[in-house]
């Protein structure tokens, strides 16, 4: 009987990568995927002595004439003059941007863009459309270095399909500067993005300048530089340290980057955290808390969110709604958010005013009490002509009227607030989140976890095929969240949403029944080009080959399959371990291996390598798809089931890549039937350590051995010190060297840690144990 063992990662890559074809003649390169393109023939040539033409004396038609002009300049190095003209005057050799107020076929964001071999009209009902129109004729504009580049004549006929296409950035866990604000804008702005969720507050950092609460930045602003440890093994301040790291936006900043980002046709969304989130503001005023503080500002990770602003007090809304009312004048547009997620309501529970609170209004419970907090500010927000917009904890114990919900607790709160007639934002953790990893965790700057590729960003469905007609009108649209307790620069920001925001924005944008993931993938790589002439920092996380294996029970051999996200490229690879190199062997079809081995693979573009080394360890040995009988029963991880553990797939340093079989707070022990007595000489048992998400190595590892099942002789004892903090990621092999010695039955004994330790953000909770491939020789 034949065994195949697959991981989950690979089985997805199996599912994407199937059929890849390559860009035909008719695929324009321009992300979005515009609504409509009609070919024509010919080409227009851009040189030095093309015009900009703009069809009357408009400012916001000045502004985007000459944001054309300077992106040109940066991808072609040809300068363009800008010019005045009337509707009657013959345009020769010149780019025309015009208005047409009176077509009905374009939404006021949408765009016509016409390319002839004698001239370029980009034209739309309003300034918005034709800046889109700009975005994609800059797109096309990337070719070969040459004082001429020729544009492919084509009409296209475009417009968004939502409403909210959004970025956010985490700027309160790291600070980012007001240069770099900009430049993220401008990414947002080249992928047709409209929405900048701005997270200026949060437990680590307050960045926004309130001048009727200084004391907001002055303390809230700073904390003690712990950015030499993991961002969950931070040690509170000391009272003798001075809080150094950080940062914050004066109110003319704001201001700056408000009309910035307005010249680029970007709303952007402030985020003002409360009740929770709220202990960099705490700090500062500690009487709007329930226990009165003191307060440090947190260096790293707080769980639970406890110090939280107290409901009770009325003074705490005086506070919120003065800087409320500061930031109602710094920023335009239409919405406040206002967070409202992961309020742990311990002090809530205790404290005499809340609990008054809750019986002078009739609530039923600290839920809604937080319902009741959330009410209140969204009817000031509204008193001011604001709309109030939360994540999707403001759903508990009653949803705010007029009041929109960001769901990224999945979609469940999404679907709940349509059926509500609540608008609508999703953003699931699942496809939206760019702070998790897009590669194999190996290869890839530390994340905070997760796996979300860009195939998989690429894929998601931001409607609920669950709703009705009507419902479904309420999803405004999606956005992507970068939060960044571990992206601490703004290259690691960049490399984290390029190219993942590119497929969001085709989401967002696109006919749902125009994407393609085959015709996604040549125009990304074409929009790559235009990333490295900006010289952004993007990732390559889409070359990094997979190695999928599968194993053959029989044979005690393995078939290998490598394969890339993109699929297009040439893939390399040795079986001994060594690195692959522009003369390794060329992979052309799945490859069998029948002794243990490390595989490596790299994509290649002629003589170059484009990609990280993958590498997958495989083991041929004794125990190899031999029986495994457990004491106590895997949670939730299964590493691929009955056989995970001798099925001579070695998992990574990723937990959740699909090999590893995990036991939360229960100890592992596991009996192998050899199904013969016979010699060995060495058992091998992989343990994963990942203290960040409560993975310990196990006290203690015991192997034993018996020719009957009955009687166990022990011929290992390894006593293993309990991590004293956060350790990096790694794998540890335990090994028993043992003599020639007979046995048919091993039995493994791991023993729990059982809880996190005190040092550690979830002191108290139970901690896993992981194992991979069991090895006996």
């Amino acid at each position: 009987m034949k065994k195949i063992s697959l991981t989950i990662h690979q089985v997805i890559f199996n599912l994407i990568f199937l059929n890849i074809l390559l860009c035909s003649e008719k695929d324009l390169p321009v992300i979005p995927k515009p609504e409509k393109i009609e070919y024509g023939k010919g080409t227009f040539t851009l040189t030095t002595s093309t015009k900009i033409f703009i069809s009357k004396e408009s400012e916001s038609l000045a502004e985007i004439a000459k944001y054309l002009s300077e992106g040109i300049h940066d991808i072609t190095k040809i300068s363009l003059s800008i010019n005045y003209t009337g509707p009657k005057v013959a345009h020769k050799n010149a780019i025309v941007l015009r208005f047409k107020p009176e077509d009905s076929l374009l939404i006021p964001e949408g765009y016509r863009l016409k390319i002839y071999s004698t001239g370029i009209f980009i034209e739309a009902p309003q300034e918005t459309g034709i800046f889109y129109g700009v975005q994609s004729l800059l797109q096309l504009c990337v070719a070969e270095k040459s004082n001429k580049i020729k544009i492919p004549s084509v009409v296209i006929q475009d417009k968004p399909r939502f409403k909210w296409r959004g970025m956010h950035l985490d700027v309160s866990r790291h600070f980012f500067t007001k240069d770099f604000i900009k430049k993220y804008i401008d990414i947002l702005a080249l992928h047709k993005m409209n929405v900048f969720h701005w997270h200026l507050t949060d437990d680590q950092g307050w960045r926004l300048e309130i001048k009727r609460y200084p004391k907001l930045t002055e303390v809230g602003a700073w904390r003690v530089d712990r950015e030499d440890r993991l961002w969950n093994d931070r040690p509170p301040q000391l009272p003798d340290e001075k809080a150094t790291y950080g940062g914050f936006y004066t109110q003319d900043d704001i201001r700056e980057v408000v009309e910035y980002a307005r010249k680029r046709y970007v709303t952007i969304v402030p985020e003002i955290e409360m009740p929770a989130h709220a202990t960099a503001a705490l700090v500062a005023y500690p009487q709007y808390s329930c226990t009165g503080g003191p307060f440090t500002v947190p260096p790293g990770g707080v769980w639970p969110i406890s110090d939280i602003y107290c409901a009770g007090n009325d003074s705490t809304f005086v506070f919120l709604e003065n800087i409320l009312d500061e930031v109602i004048s710094l920023f335009p547009g239409e919405y406040i958010h206002i967070g409202g997620d992961e309020a742990d309501k311990s002090r809530w529970m205790k404290c005499e005013k809340c609990q008054k609170r809750i019986r002078e209004n009739n609530l039923k419970d600290e839920s809604e009490l937080q319902s009741y907090f959330i009410k209140r500010i969204s009817l000031f927000l509204n008193s001011r002509g604001k709309k109030l917009i939360g994540w999707d904890e403001i759903l508990e114990g009653g949803l705010a009227e007029n009041a929109t919900v960001m769901s990224w607790r999945g979609i469940d709160g999404g679907i709940a607030a349509a059926r509500e007639r609540h608008d609508v934002v999703m953003t699931p953790g699942s496809h939206c989140y760019f702070d998790f990893y897009q590669g194999k965790r190996e290869l890839e700057p530390l994340a905070i976890g997760g796996f979300t590729p860009l195939s998989k960003v690429y894929s998601y469905k931001p409607i609920p095929d669950v709703l009705t007609a009507e419902e479904k009108k309420h999803i405004l649209g999606a956005q992507a969240n970068v939060w960044t307790e571990y992206i601490t620069s703004p290259e690691h920001v960049e490399y984290m949403i390029m190219p993942r925001i590119a497929a969001m924005s085709e989401v967002v944008w696109s006919p749902a029944e125009l994407r393609d993931w085959k015709n996604f993938v040549p125009r990304v790589e074409h929009l790559m080009k235009l990333y490295q002439l900006k010289k952004y920092n993007y990732a390559k996380s889409a070359y990094i080959v997979s190695i999928a294996t599968s194993m053959d029970s029989i044979k005690k051999e393995a078939l290998v399959s490598l394969q890339t996200e993109m699929g297009t490229h040439t893939i390399r690879y040795t079986i001994d371990g060594g690195e692959p190199t522009d003369v390794s062997p060329r992979y052309e079809r799945p490859f069998r291996v029948k002794t243990s081995g490390v595989i490596k693979a790299a994509t290649f573009i002629g003589n170059k390598k484009i990609s990280p080394s993958s590498e997958q360890r495989i083991f041929i040995h004794k125990a190899f798809y031999c029986p495994v009988a457990l004491t106590y029963p895997y949670r939730k991880y299964s590493g691929g089931g009955e056989f995970a553990l001798t099925n001579g797939i070695c998992g990574s340093l990723s937990y959740d890549d699909g090999n590893w079989q995990g036991f939360e707070f229960d100890d592992l022990e596991a009996i192998i039937d050899l199904g013969n007595v016979q010699n060995i000489s060495k058992i091998g048992a992989s343990f994963l350590q990942n203290t960040n998400s409560w993975i310990f190595l196990p006290k203690v590892v015991e192997f034993s051995i018996s020719t009957d099942g009955l009687n166990y002789k022990r011929v290992g004892y390894y006593e293993i010190p309990v991590a004293t903090g956060h350790q990096e990621v790694g794998i540890t092999e335990i090994k028993a060297k043992l003599n020639e010695i007979k046995t048919r039955y091993i039995k493994l004994f791991a023993k729990n840690v059982g809880l996190c330790p005190d040092w550690h953000i979830g002191k108290g909770g139970k901690t896993w144990i992981f194992i991979d491939e069991i090895t006996v020789e």
